[in-house]
């Protein structure tokens, strides 16, 4: 909706002379159509003042501007690509009815969390070999009487964002991780270490399920909970 913008009203002078009906059906045919946020930016079009009226500057930034719109204009044409070569891969994959299971993977972290393990299921020999990798495990050192438990620095950043990510997402559709999180806030963990520790469980219950080809199952998990009478039961 931007580029649009600049590119019908390339300056400040441009949109103000056109008629709040123009600017009205602009943003409708942007899927914006609220009358109450269309009413304000008509009002803020109106009673903006141009930082300058220097023609050199402003024809040079013109320039630039349409320079700048062409290129973001291609990049949003290749990311389009991207993501339909990315959508059709993963929809063709083995593993997408096991990744498809997990609570608020969705389109956009299934792919992502699929990546994540790869096929070759003797890459990681245990749960803790990705815990670690990902950075999720943290690290402790110990000298002498004194022990710190730290964040894992050293790990590849985007791997750690997907299960960051994935497990604050599956809080919306997994009752026993919304149970774990809230257990961890109520002991005084901030929002961030909370999530860590949830996506520290999830790799343990994702790599059972990725090594041995199984779907996830909610109604399973919760019932394991109540068979070892888990403190979780108290926030389910």
């Amino acid at each position: 909706m931007a580029l649009d913008f600049l590119s019908k009203w390339p300056q400040l002078s441009d949109v103000q002379r056109a008629e709040n009906k123009t600017i009205q059906l602009f943003y409708s045919a942007h899927n914006s159509r609220s009358a109450t946020r269309i009413k304000e930016r008509q009002e803020l079009i109106r009673s903006t003042i141009p930082l300058t009226s220097d023609q050199a500057v402003i024809k040079s930034c013109l320039i630039i501007v349409k320079m700048l719109i062409g290129q973001l204009s291609e990049l949003n044409s290749a990311i389009d690509e991207f993501d339909m070569a990315l959508r059709e891969l993963y929809n063709n994959h083995e593993d997408k009815s096991i990744f498809d299971t997990f609570p608020g993977s969705g389109e956009a972290l299934g792919p992502r969390l699929l990546c994540a393990w790869g096929t070759d299921r003797k890459r990681y020999d245990s749960a803790d070999s990705m815990q670690q990798y990902s950075g999720i495990a943290p690290v402790t050192k110990a000298s002498g009487q004194s022990k710190t438990v730290i964040r894992r620095l050293a790990c590849p950043k985007f791997l750690l964002q997907t299960f960051h990510e994935f497990a604050n997402s599956s809080r919306r559709s997994s009752i026993w991780a919304q149970a774990y999180y809230e257990m961890l806030r109520k002991r005084g963990k901030s929002h961030h270490t909370a999530i860590r520790a949830l996506a520290f469980k999830w790799i343990r219950i994702m790599y059972c399920c990725w090594k041995n080809r199984t779907p996830y199952d909610e109604i399973k998990y919760i019932q394991t909970l109540k068979r070892t009478n888990s403190p979780l039961l108290g926030f389910v």
